[in-house]
């Protein structure tokens, strides 16, 4: 294994035992209204994330259908949560003021550092480094106890549940159309309903295809490779337009559909759970008419400037 492989089982393995906390912490509440699902969901999680490079595919197969059972029945609940003391939140707002974004910046500088100086490692091992610093950062300047981070991670991964592990479940799945060739499919389809020669429509399908795949896949990278072999390459790009260009506006077109949908878990659940929302498609209206805008824009963007 070489360094980059250890420092991401590293990672996977702290992940892991995340949910193992969160399972053995759930397993003890007795009033629990889904104490049994929702321990075997975390612990599952847990296991394949600690383990699950080391065991066979059919094995973590299995675990991931054990997995998505309580999910999938609505079994898997938020427990008990200790409430930070809105006292001492209050103090340490005071205490820190803007400084509390310095965790959060620390994350993304070193991703930066990772990717563009150590390039070996990459930016996803950055990441999860920066991950790590900035825990240990915000210890040091609140001068607090680190017993707040399994807490509020817990707390925080609890009120999202399930859908925490949307994004890795999507990406497997756009892997898995590749290589059943759905993009031939989808090429055969479009292929009886773009007119001969009329660029302006072909452009439209692409595009509009990105952002309504990545609505259903909640995955722009993986609508990305379905659709533009099925549609960008053959009806697209090899008909004059600039493979650089197209490509990159057809993944902010897919982008546009990540704006619109839960799918998308990160981006439009995740900060509904952080801000407490009453309306979970809060964020989403908010976004729509912004995502439409954008794409038409793109749509007209490719079509003029797209041609080589």
């Amino acid at each position: 294994m070489t360094t980059k492989d250890i420092l991401m089982e590293v990672f996977f393995v702290m992940c892991g035992l995340m949910d193992f906390y969160i399972a053995a912490k759930t397993i003890k509440q007795k009033d629990h209204p889904s104490r049994i699902t929702t321990a075997i969901f975390w612990a599952t999680l847990g296991l394949i994330m600690v383990i699950g490079k080391w065991l066979p595919p059919v094995v973590v197969g299995a675990l991931i259908v054990i997995m998505t059972l309580p999910a999938m029945f609505n079994k898997v609940h938020k427990g008990t949560v200790v409430e930070t003391d809105l006292s001492y939140s209050e103090k340490m707002s005071e205490k820190l003021g803007m400084k509390i974004f310095v965790p959060a910046l620390a994350i993304g500088t070193f991703a930066i550092i990772f990717g563009l100086l150590i390039p070996k490692l990459g930016a996803l091992v950055g990441t999860g480094v920066g991950a790590i610093a900035g825990a240990v950062i915000m210890a040091v300047m609140a001068n607090d106890k680190l017993k707040y981070v399994p807490r509020e991670g817990s707390r925080l991964l609890e009120s999202v549940g399930p859908v925490n592990v949307l994004p890795q479940l999507l990406a497997s799945l756009g892997a898995i159309f590749t290589a059943a060739g759905v993009g031939e499919v989808i090429s055969g389809i479009v292929g009886k309903i773009i007119p001969e020669g009329n660029m302006f429509i072909a452009v439209v399908v692409y595009a509009v295809a990105m952002a309504l795949f990545t609505m259903i896949m909640g995955n722009g990278f993986a609508a990305f490779s379905v659709i533009t072999v099925g549609i960008g390459v053959p009806f697209v790009i090899s008909k004059g337009y600039d493979p650089s260009m197209v490509g990159l506006l057809a993944l902010t077109c897919g982008y546009c559909g990540t704006l619109m949908t839960p799918m998308a878990a990160n981006f439009n659940i995740v900060p509904i759970a952080l801000l407490e929302m009453k309306d979970k498609y809060g964020v989403i209206k908010k976004q729509i008419p912004i995502a439409i805008c954008l794409l038409i824009f793109q749509i007209f963007y490719i079509y003029f400037f797209g041609k080589i």
